[in-house]
């Protein structure tokens, strides 16, 4: 039997660090120092994670960061179990204590087909892909308290910073997304508002940078795969022990309680 592949002490730390819901205080080893090398990283945690891929996050990269990149978004893992559909109450968001954790509003797009590996994408081109459209919020979490704090290859290292999906009610499709607002509540007090105008070229400006993402990586999206576009409201941060409601109007509003993970 041929030995398992070596994975990077880096994506290795992650995932243990993860799986037991335990701080990283610091990074755990040197930082990436290329886009290539951040997401060989991602690539190696993903392996080493016990659960499939469902969706992807779409993350904006600030300036000066997206110049010296080329790049106006990064990507990271969604997995299986740890995406959840919105009830009633709240859903609960695993917090791993002096970690970091916050919340987005976000636009969720779901493709209808497989995607191959290809560029040169557009709104046009990627528009027929989008089988359903979500109101939905993005729990951001990592063991690494800075994870957000050294640039986007970091960020990339550790799943995007993705701890989480919550799929929402669905919306009648792109044309909803036209004008559509949102606001973000933490602990009773109104944080942000924003709407899918906030996200740069919107939504599907998000998903056609995930396909030419997909196609230099060279990998296939399956039909079904879940994309959650981008913080429409901003990126709050949150403590265990507190509660947030996304508030997207008619179309529904999600309620979150943070909770301490455990292992």
């Amino acid at each position: 039997m041929a030995d398992a592949p070596a994975r990077d002490l880096r994506a290795a730390a992650f995932v243990a660090a993860r799986r037991g819901a335990q701080a990283l205080p610091v990074y755990p080893g040197a930082y990436p120092a290329t886009e290539a090398e951040a997401y060989a990283v991602q690539a190696d945690a993903i392996a080493l994670w016990p659960d499939s891929v469902a969706g992807w996050k779409v993350g904006l990269i600030q300036p000066p960061f997206a110049a010296a990149l080329g790049r106006s978004r990064l990507f990271g893992p969604i997995f299986a179990r740890h995406v959840v559909v919105a009830g009633e109450g709240p859903s609960a968001f695993p917090c791993i204590p002096n970690g970091f954790a916050a919340v987005e509003a976000e636009y969720v797009l779901q493709l209808g087909a497989d995607v191959p590996p290809s560029e040169g994408w557009t709104a046009d081109r990627a528009a027929p892909l989008v089988s359903a459209v979500h109101i939905g919020v993005e729990f951001a979490g990592s063991p690494f308290p800075g994870i957000n704090d050294h640039g986007p290859l970091v960020t990339i290292s550790d799943f995007g910073n993705n701890a989480g999906l919550v799929l929402g009610p669905p919306l009648a499709g792109l044309a909803a997304l036209e004008g559509h607002r949102c606001a973000m509540w933490i602990d009773g007090e109104k944080i942000a508002d924003g709407g899918a105008h906030t996200i740069p070229g919107g939504p599907l400006g998000s998903l056609v940078e995930l396909l030419n993402h997909n196609g230099r990586m060279g990998g296939t999206l399956p039909a079904g795969t879940l994309v959650s576009t981008g913080a429409a409201t901003g990126v709050h941060a949150v403590r265990i022990g507190q509660s947030a409601v996304a508030d997207f109007g008619a179309d529904g509003r999600i309620a979150m309680a943070m909770q301490e993970a455990s292992a």
